[in-house]
């Protein structure tokens, strides 16, 4: 049986822009549903066992980061092997935590402009440059960078939840 593509089109450069603008667009809507917090507020946990904003972010920020390294390994070396993720035991997770929020928030938005523009200097074939990962069959970049993009929009409404409940006065 012939191989499908299960995202026809994501061959074409619009896509790939759309992508981009996509990511570009949830930074701004993170930098709006955290805007005018200070730390206390960010780092408080409105939901017991559920994380802050401040954590969400840093959540986000760290993905970031390792979809990047990703990405420069699917770039700079042939099919390399790339490691599932996982948070319950990232200690850079942790060490970001332990900052400012609002700081690590603004760091957060400026890695999301150089991250984004990066992203839209690749070409056609750099974005489908391949790794090898456990839990996909197939992965190139395009596919991490659409991955990025579905799993960041979950915590974008996990955002828009915990910032309500943060304006709400508890009674």
């Amino acid at each position: 049986m012939p191989e499908i593509d299960p995202l026809p089109g994501n061959n074409h450069p619009a896509v790939r822009q759309s992508l981009v603008a996509r990511l570009r667009n949830q930074g701004v809507e993170i930098g709006y549903l955290t805007k005018g917090l200070d730390n206390n507020a960010l780092s408080r946990r409105v939901l017991t066992d559920k994380w802050s904003l401040k954590e969400l972010v840093c959540h986000l920020w760290r993905v970031q980061h390792l979809f990047d390294d990703r990405i420069e390994a699917m770039l700079t070396k042939k099919d390399p092997v790339l490691l599932p993720y996982t948070p319950d035991s990232d200690t850079d997770f942790d060490k970001l935590v332990s900052h400012d929020a609002t700081e690590t928030r603004e760091a957060f938005l400026g890695d999301r402009i150089t991250f984004t523009s990066r992203l839209e200097q690749l070409s056609s074939s750099q974005w489908h440059r391949t790794g090898q990962h456990p839990e996909y069959s197939r992965f190139d970049v395009h596919f991490q960078v659409e991955y990025m993009v579905h799993h960041e929009a979950h915590h974008i409404y996990q955002l828009f939840q915990r910032r309500l409940q943060v304006e709400t006065p508890e009674r």
